[in-house]
C-alpha cells in the first residue's frame, strides 16, 4: 500500500498493538523455545547489569533454567556485546558478528560526543590498534586496559583511552560475568578472538530490520531507529515496502509488518507479566502508547538513566518492582502507579511468588508480595 492514501490503510488499536507486541515478546503465553533460539529470536536482550536476561527469559520461557543460559555463555554460544543503541545486550555469537557491524556508526558517533574533546587530534585508529595488540594477550578489564594505554600515551586520560578501545572495537564481556551463580568486573576480549571469527564484512540492515518487526512489530521507521540507534530507516523500510503489510495506527502513522506475524484478537485476555530491568519491550518503540501513556513513560524516564523492573496488566505498564532475597523471607515490592482491583493484586501476588522462586532458586517459600504506594502520589494514569 502506498503512503499517500493513509486512510485506505487499516487502523489498529492500541490494545491491538499491545497485543500484537506481546504476542511477539513471547509474552502472552510462556513459549517452549531454546534458549539461544528465544535470544534470536528477540534480537538480543539488553544487558547492562548481570541478571535481567535471565528474569527477562523466566517471564517469556516456559520451564526456563538459567543454567542453560550460563552454559551457552560459558561456551561461547552467547555473548554480551554493546550492539543497539550502543548498549550492552546479550546476542547470539551468531547476532553479534552481524549486529555489531551494523551499529559501528552508533559507538563511534558516542565516541566523538563523549570524548571527543579528550581525544581531539589522536590517531583513534592507532589507539584502537593498540588496544587490540594488548588485548591479544587475554582478556582486560576497562580500567587495566585504560592503564596501559596510558602507559603509550601518558598524555592522555585512562578513561577515554579505554572507552576509545570499546567504542572502536567490537568487544565481548566474557564470563565469568554475566553467569547466574556468579559473575564478575567486565573483562573485554575482542570479538574475533573469543569467537574465532571476525564481524561479519556484509551484514544486511534489511535482515536486521525486518527481524525487528518480527520481535517488535508493527512499527514505524522511527520506532525501528529508537530501538537500534540507527537513522535513515525509513528508507530501508521503503525497499522493504513490497513484501510487507503496511498498517495505520489511531492517529493516521504508518506501521509497517511481516505479512504472516501475529496480531491477536484486541479483546484477548493477557495475564500479568513482569518484566526485567532494562527490559527492551519499554525501551523500543518512538511511539510508547501502546503500552503506557506519557505520565508513565516520563516516570519512568526520569530515574538517572536507570529502567526499573516493571510489571504489565492488561497488555499496560501498571507499576514497578524490586525483589529483596537477602532476607529469610524472600520479599517482592511492588509498587504501582494507581489503584489496582483486588482480583488484579492477586494475579500479581501470584505470578510475584513465581518470580521470588525463581531468584532465590530455591523453590516453596517464605515469600512475601509486598504493595506501597510511591510517597505523596495521588497515582498516576495506566492510559
Amino acid at each position: 500500500m502506498s503512503s499517500a492514501h493513509p486512510t485506505r490503510l487499516t487502523r489498529l488499536t492500541r490494545p491491538a498493538l499491545s497485543r500484537a507486541l506481546l504476542a511477539r515478546q513471547l509474552l502472552i503465553e510462556r513459549a517452549r523455545m531454546p534458549v539461544r533460539a528465544a535470544v534470536e529470536h528477540l534480537v538480543g536482550i539488553q544487558a547492562q547489569a548481570p541478571k535481567p536476561p535471565y528474569f527477562a527469559l523466566w517471564t517469556r520461557l516456559a520451564d526456563f533454567d538459567p543454567y542453560e543460559l550460563s552454559r551457552q555463555l560459558a561456551e561461547r554460544e552467547l555473548v554480551r556485546i554493546s550492539v543497539m543503541r550502543g548498549t550492552v545486550h546479550l546476542v547470539s555469537d551468531r547476532d553479534a558478528r552481524q549486529l555489531r557491524p551494523l551499529t559501528q556508526r552508533i559507538h563511534e558517533s558516542a565516541l566523538r560526543t563523549n570524548y571527543g574533546r579528550a581525544l581531539a587530534g589522536e590517531d583513534l585508529g592507532q589507539i584502537a590498534q593498540t588496544a587490540r595488540e594488548l588485548l591479544a594477550g587475554g582478556p582486560l578489564t576497562g580500567s587495566e586496559l585504560g592503564a596501559l594505554l596510558q602507559e603509550r600515551r601518558p598524555h592522555l586520560e585512562a578513561r577515554a583511552l579505554s572507552m576509545a578501545a570499546r567504542y572502536l572495537l567490537p568487544l565481548v564481556q566474557v564470563p565469568p560475568r554475566g553467569l547466574w551463580d556468579r559473575s564478575g568486573p567486565p573483562a573485554l576480549e575482542t570479538l574475533e578472538r573469543w569467537l574465532g571469527a571476525p564481524p561479519a564484512a556484509e551484514p544486511c540492515v534489511e535482515t536486521m530490520v525486518l527481524r525487528y518487526l518480527g520481535a517488535f512489530g508493527p512499527a514505524s521507521a522511527r520506532d525501528a531507529q529508537t530501538w537500534s540507534g540507527l537513522t535513515r530507516l525509513a528508507e530501508v523500510l521503503e525497499r522493504l515496502r513490497p513484501q510487507l503489510r503496511v498498517f495505520a495506527d489511531e492517529e493516521g502513522r504508518e506501521l509497517f509488518d511481516l505479512p504472516d506475524a501475529p496480531r491477536p484478537d484486541p479483546e484477548l485476555p493477557l495475564p500479568a507479566r513482569f518484566l526485567a530491568e532494562y527490559d527492551n519491550l519499554v525501551l523500543s518503540h518512538a511511539d510508547r502508547s501502546r503500552l503506557m501513556d506519557d505520565t508513565v513513560r516520563r516516570s519512568l524516564a526520569t530515574r538517572n538513566g536507570q529502567v526499573p523492573g516493571t510489571f504489565l496488566l492488561d497488555g499496560r505498564v501498571r507499576g514497578t518492582w524490586k525483589a529483596d532475597t537477602r532476607r529469610r523471607a524472600a520479599t517482592l515490592t511492588l509498587t504501582p502507579f494507581g489503584r489496582l482491583t483486588d482480583e488484579e493484586e492477586r494475579s500479581l501476588a501470584e505470578e510475584g511468588e513465581r518470580l521470588l522462586a525463581f531468584a532465590t532458586d530455591a523453590g516453596p517459600g517464605p515469600y512475601a508480595v509486598e504493595f506501597v504506594r510511591p510517597a505523596g502520589s495521588g497515582g498516576v494514569g495506566a492510559g
